[in-house]
């Protein structure tokens, strides 16, 4: 797996291309991956030396920050209250508003994937914080092209102005002159949230749910009682 290059001179010796030994069409991806890996570079170096007021500062890793805050909404969402609200309605309709809050339920019980296919869902609808949360998502894991492609897409979302859901303050924008060829999502979450018995939620959640069958496949859904449980499940 190729690593994003540390440096600009790292990117430009990966870059390098010998004369007489590559065609035209070479010389030309060569071109295109440089400029792939400098606009990567530059954006991982914005987001490095953020401001003060931004969340990502140089003294905590990147993926460090973005895993802390993606826990930090999740929990914000599920401990909403009108969360068991919009499960119900999820359940009976797959209403977005509650497939954001049936994603970070999956998440903070280590069911990403299915975190992720219910967060891509209700972004489809318009909301910016199942955005941001994929955004974060993507930046835990260190894949920043996504990152970007996602801050992309809170920008877009901000704009249309579909979905007002918002279940944690969080603001989140492009900044207003970001550097060239940079996308890098500023926004403010609260200090803290109360916790949640995640290693009780994991054992629960097996029982809360349908199986993983049907016309999404492989796919997590919730049942009815979910929504009955769902006081107890998101308190410590």
């Amino acid at each position: 797996m190729n690593r994003t290059p540390r440096s600009i001179d790292e990117a430009l010796r990966r870059a390098r291309v010998f004369q007489g030994e590559y065609t035209d069409a070479d010389l030309e991806q060569s071109r295109r991956t440089l400029a792939g890996q400098l606009h990567e570079l530059r954006w991982v170096q914005f987001l490095s030396t953020a401001p003060a007021g931004c969340p990502h500062t140089p003294s905590a890793a990147l993926h460090e920050q973005a895993a802390h805050d993606l826990r930090l909404l999740c929990r914000g969402t599920v401990q909403h209250r009108e969360a068991s609200g919009h499960i119900s309605a999820f359940e009976r309709d797959r209403a977005p508003d509650g497939a954001l809050t049936f994603a970070g339920l999956l998440y903070l019980a280590d069911e990403e994937e299915g975190a992720q296919f219910w967060w891509h869902y209700a972004a489809g609808a318009g909301s910016v914080t199942a955005a941001l949360c994929v955004y974060l998502l993507h930046l835990r894991r260190g894949e920043m092209r996504d990152a970007a492609h996602w801050a992309g897409q809170i920008q877009r979302l901000n704009t249309l102005g579909w979905n007002t859901y918002t279940p944690v303050e969080h603001h989140a924008a492009l900044p207003a002159r970001p550097p060239e060829s940079a996308s890098a999502v500023q926004y403010r979450l609260p200090a803290s949230r109360p916790g949640v018995c995640e290693d009780a939620l994991r054992d629960a959640l097996d029982d809360l749910r349908t199986p993983c069958a049907g016309a999404l496949g492989p796919v997590p859904q919730p049942i009815p009682a979910l929504a009955a449980h769902w006081a107890a499940l998101v308190t410590c």
